[in-house]
C-alpha cells in the first residue's frame, strides 16, 4: 500500500488559514484519487474533499465548500488542502487518504495517513 504522511496542522484563531500537505511514498498507482477526511471528538469520521489524479476534478462536502480547496502536484506525489475562514467547528484530526472512485467515501479508501491535528479557537 502507498504510505501517506500529513503535515501542516496546528492551532489558529477563527477566521484564519492553514495549509495541509500530504506526501505519498510513491506514485499512487491504481488509486484514482487522493483526499481528506476529518474526525472531531465524539463524532463520526467524515470525508470532506477529493481530487482525481487524472483530470483533477474535485468534490467537497457541504460543510467546507467555498472555504477549503484541494489541489495536487502529481510530479511530487503530493496533495494539499488550503483551509480558509476557519471556524471552531473545523477542529478535528485531519487524515490524508488515497483510494478508488471518490475519496470522500470510506469504503473506497486504500491508504490512510497518520493524521494531523487542527485546532481553531474563537
Amino acid at each position: 500500500q502507498v504510505r501517506l504522511a500529513e503535515s501542516g496542522g496546528g492551532s489558529v484563531q477563527a477566521g484564519g488559514s492553514l495549509r495541509l500537505s500530504c506526501s505519498a511514498s510513491e506514485n499512487i498507482g491504481i488509486n484514482a484519487c487522493m483526499g481528506w477526511f476529518r474526525q472531531a471528538p465524539g463524532k463520526e469520521r467524515e470525508g470532506i474533499a477529493s481530487i482525481y489524479r487524472v483530470g483533477g476534478s474535485t468534490y467537497y462536502d457541504d460543510s467546507v465548500k467555498g472555504r477549503f480547496t484541494i489541489s495536487q502536484d502529481n510530479t511530487k506525489n503530493t496533495a494539499y488542502l488550503q483551509m480558509n475562514s476557519l471556524k471552531p467547528e473545523d477542529t478535528a484530526m485531519y487524515y490524508c487518504v488515497a483510494g478508488r472512485r471518490r475519496c470522500t467515501v470510506e469504503d473506497n479508501i486504500n491508504s490512510w495517513g497518520q493524521g494531523t491535528q487542527v485546532t481553531v479557537s474563537s
